[in-house]
């Protein structure tokens, strides 16, 4: 059924941590409802529209690190493509700057 997918480690991580934050949200928002605010994001958000948001922009990150890995490879003179590693960092970086400041 998943054969099309490269079920790697950085992979699985990076669907854990998502499953992990969609939990704690569920639970933060029942503990907590939110309220509508405005931060550096050009719309009032509330704190699932900036983790939606945010889960976009980590995917899309992820997805373009994969898909310029080969290209990374010539611009800085790498032997072999940078680590999936790297991107799952910086997403979960950019996602949590969203989280907390968009």
């Amino acid at each position: 059924m998943f054969d099309w997918m490269v079920w790697t480690l950085p992979v699985a991580v990076f669907f854990g941590c998502v499953v992990l934050m969609l939990v704690g949200m569920t639970i933060w928002e029942i503990k907590s409802p939110t309220t509508l605010r405005k931060g550096w994001l050009p719309l009032r958000t509330t704190r699932g529209d900036r983790l939606f948001i945010g889960l976009l922009v980590a995917a899309y990150l992820n997805l373009a690190f994969v898909g310029l890995g080969e290209k990374m490879m010539g611009w800085f003179q790498l032997e072999a493509e940078p680590s999936v590693w790297i991107s799952l960092v910086v997403s979960m970086l950019v996602l949590a700057l969203i989280l907390r400041k968009g």
